[in-house]
């Protein structure tokens, strides 16, 4: 007998709760929509339009792009927003353009001067452009 009373408390999934999940998605569509047309009749508007041209002297990038950022001030904007593109591309492929090995330690030690040069340039701008 208790089974009967179980069997008749339940409530069936497919018509009963799938109707009212339907409904409470009709619901949340239809604010949406009231939000939606709301802000397109009457927009809020936080100041003036971003300049892509113009930036502000407060903004600064996060602390791995400070060099680069730096970079910009002592280049043009053309040179400097290629340049990175073209080292990093130059990185990239050097193992598939220098294939032989080195027969002197000359070369290993230009190239550790170099490597070092380089590193001394980007922490100095790096630091030049965060004091700044």
């Amino acid at each position: 007998m208790t089974e009967e009373k179980e069997k008749n408390n339940t409530v069936p999934f497919f018509p009963d709760h799938a109707a009212q999940e339907a409904k409470v998605a009709l619901g949340v569509g239809v604010i949406l929509i009231i939000i939606g047309v709301l802000g397109l009749f009457f927009p809020v508007g936080l100041a003036a339009p971003a300049d892509p041209l113009n930036t502000p002297l407060h903004v600064k990038p996060e602390w791995y792009f400070l060099f680069l950022y730096q970079l910009l001030q002592f280049i043009p904007k053309t040179v400097g927003s290629t340049a990175p593109v073209i080292g990093v591309a130059i990185l990239a492929l050097w193992p598939f353009i220098d294939f032989k090995a080195d027969k002197t330690k000359k070369a290993m030690r230009y190239r550790a001067i170099i490597a070092a040069v380089i590193m001394i340039i980007i922490i100095a701008l790096s630091i030049w452009g965060e004091v700044k």
